[in-house]
């Protein structure tokens, strides 16, 4: 096993936390922190309504990349949380200021609150690294965007692949011929999402069963078993590893958006031609972590994905007793032991994502979360959601390092 080492960096002209790191460097990706609208040099939110806000969090996104010798070109994903979705015209304006070329792929949500009070906006953001990390060589791998017509089109790329991974943005349920959202409930709506992500994948030579993590958002939490039954058509054998989200709002009021990480075994020049071998992804549940009808981990390259972890207790399926604190234990405890039943450790993981029913509770959080932790804490992006399953107060997910990688 090549002991691939994470790279785990801060700068001084960006927001610093000390919960988490701003970026983790993993094989050929970046993972970044969620910035807020944070002036680095007063530790205060800026002065002004959205458009200044999008704007400060992009500068200090840029002053990240910058900081690791990369431009904000070499984005591959953005996910941008507002607290109003009307304010996304005003946040593209700006928003395509910051790149020369064609724009990352995007995922944008309303959510019910943001970790500091007065930010209208978080935006975290996922950057090629061709350099790699010790001991791979330094490629200059060529990030490919692309787009069908067969899927709806937006101001962002559908599609960026760079080396091992294809980065899909979030797919409403937009019928591509007439650009309109499709009649129907959320079962018509989560349909429609899947044959847009299936038609992107297929222009590109992929199909479904290469996708490893998806995540739904979902106006109604109480729509997560309707939606279920649809994914269960488009994946009737294997199931990704997978997080419902709660959204307040989704564009243009839709009532579910899906957005999916797919492998990719070709690879990007000038990756080697054997990467077109397609590496395999390796599914895997563990027995100490609660039963889910989709996958614990799916491994892909140099990257697990974990589902999104609620505080139930292995043994008995139930949500732990307790306050937000044993909650938000329970649920890196799953996390853990799924780390834990694939041979690694908390520490290889690069990125955690948390969701909260109530966003103050972070404070209550952040006081057990560096426990789990013994070297460089993760990346991380935290929300406040209107609603989780099963009436939990947190849910955590996790990207996790893989230096094994997958076999050939």
């Amino acid at each position: 096993m090549s002991e691939i080492k994470k790279n785990s960096r801060n700068t001084e002209n960006a927001p610093k936390s000390p919960f988490s790191t701003q970026t983790v460097a993993f094989s050929h990706y970046n993972n970044f922190s969620a910035q807020l609208p944070i002036d680095p040099k007063t530790g205060e939110i800026v002065s002004g309504a959205i458009k200044e806000q999008a704007k400060q969090c992009l500068t200090n996104i840029q002053a990240i990349v910058e900081s690791i010798g990369h431009v904000m070109d070499d984005a591959v994903k953005l996910t941008v949380f507002l607290k109003d979705i009307s304010d996304i015209e005003a946040v593209d304006e700006v928003y395509k200021t910051f790149f020369k070329n064609e724009l990352p792929t995007r995922t944008t949500v309303q959510v019910a609150a943001l970790p500091l009070e007065g930010a209208l906006i978080q935006i975290d953001a996922l950057i090629s690294n061709g350099e790699g990390t010790t001991p791979q060589k330094a490629l200059d791998l060529v990030k490919v965007t692309r787009n069908t017509e067969n899927a709806p089109k937006s101001i962002h790329a559908q599609s960026v692949a760079f080396s091992h991974y294809n980065n899909l943005s979030a797919q409403l349920p937009i019928d591509p011929q007439s650009g309109e959202i499709v009649a129907g409930g959320v079962k018509e709506q989560a349909e429609q999402c899947l044959k847009n992500i299936k038609a992107i994948l297929e222009s590109i030579d992929h199909v479904m069963n290469d996708v490893v993590k998806t995540t739904i958002f979902l106006k109604d939490i109480a729509d997560a078993d309707a939606v279920s039954e649809v994914l269960a058509k488009f994946y009737p054998s294997y199931v990704p590893a997978r997080t419902i989200v709660s959204a307040s709002a989704l564009p243009l009021y839709a009532l579910v958006q899906i957005d999916v990480a797919v492998s990719h075994g070709d690879g990007t020049p000038p990756q080697l031609p054997e990467d077109a071998r397609y590496l395999v992804i390796e599914a895997n549940s563990a027995a100490n972590a609660p039963k889910t009808a989709y996958s614990h981990t799916v491994a892909y390259s140099h990257y697990n994905h974990i589902a999104g972890q609620l505080p139930l207790v292995a043994e008995t399926n139930q949500i732990v007793n307790g306050d937000v604190k044993e909650q938000a234990v329970q649920c890196l405890n799953n996390i853990k032991a799924i780390v834990e039943s694939i041979d690694h450790n908390m520490d290889d993981i690069v990125k955690i994502n948390i969701q909260l029913k109530n966003v103050a509770d972070i404070t209550a959080v952040n006081e057990i979360y560096t426990s789990f932790f013994s070297g460089d804490l993760p990346a991380r992006t935290v929300v406040g959601v209107s609603a989780i399953p099963l009436n939990a107060l947190v849910q955590i997910d996790a990207v996790v390092s893989n230096s094994e990688g997958t076999p050939a």
